[in-house]
């Protein structure tokens, strides 16, 4: 009784304004979670209260300085409550090769872990048995299911799920540009502050293994290359990065070298 009834109090303290991040001042609570408070049930809310908004208290006041480049993401970035609209911003190169029929939604994580020696990017490889995509270097994440709330709900739980990843462990701080990828789907990339006292536990049917990178790697121009490929009976070009053990590729290069973009794009 007692947790249910803790559960339907609305964390509102009267303090309803957004800060940089899109999250309310007060409660901590993004635009779509507010919006969304009356249709939780008793377990969803208890654990945005109990779980995800306490997370987020820790990560603020832990991870919000030991980040560099936060400022600079911040202004980059698309706020939590203005989640960008309308297909990839590479749409249009794949308009020939796409499947039939609507894009299927996805989200994905692009963790950012503060460390000593500088920011790191976390990346996962996908475990080689998969049907789709794999071995292949990725970011945690997944297609949207009817039960996600937003873009951020999808991402967090593909990533509690596939590295155990928890909620608390993650402050997100906004989005980077939609993309569209050649099996049909509309990936949007979730940027956030990841603790760096989390640690990997890879579910093994999905992800074979977690490593991270530095950002100041990624971001360099002089680390991605372009490579040529048939796909489908015509050549189209691929991005690419040489990391030492691992090819980061498609996909994962091209949301990479979207971040690099807009952080070029403040110059």
């Amino acid at each position: 009784m007692n947790t249910a009834f803790r559960a339907v109090l609305s964390p509102c303290i009267g303090v309803c304004k957004l800060d940089d991040d899109g999250l309310c001042e007060g409660c901590l609570r993004t635009t779509s979670e507010i919006a969304r408070w009356s249709q939780m049930n008793d377990d969803e809310r208890l654990r945005l209260m109990e779980t995800v908004l306490p997370g987020r208290e820790r990560a603020r006041q832990a991870l919000d300085l030991r980040l560099p480049e936060r400022d600079r993401l911040r202004r980059a970035l698309y706020p939590l409550d203005a989640v960008p609209v309308g297909a990839g911003w590479n749409h249009d190169e794949l308009v020939d090769l796409l499947p039939p029929g609507p894009l299927a939604q996805a989200a994905v994580l692009a963790g950012l872990v503060p460390r000593a020696q500088g920011t790191q990017v976390l990346l996962t490889r996908r475990t080689d048995g998969l049907r789709h995509h794999g071995g292949q270097v990725s970011f945690p994440g997944g297609r949207m299911e009817p039960s996600d709330a937003d873009a951020v709900a999808a991402a967090l739980r593909e990533s509690r799920e596939e590295i155990a990843l928890l909620p608390s462990q993650v402050m997100p701080l906004g989005f980077l540009d939609p993309f569209t990828t050649v099996s049909g789907f509309r990936v949007m990339p979730v940027v956030a502050v990841i603790d760096p006292d989390y640690v990997p536990t890879p579910e093994p049917n999905e992800v074979a293994d977690v490593f991270e990178v530095p950002l100041e790697y990624l971001l360099s121009p002089d680390n991605l290359r372009r490579v040529e490929v048939d796909y489908r009976g015509r050549r189209r070009a691929v991005l690419e990065y040489n990391w030492p053990g691992q090819r980061i590729w498609g996909a994962t290069a091209s949301i990479l070298f979207n971040l690099r973009q807009r952080l070029e794009g403040l110059a």
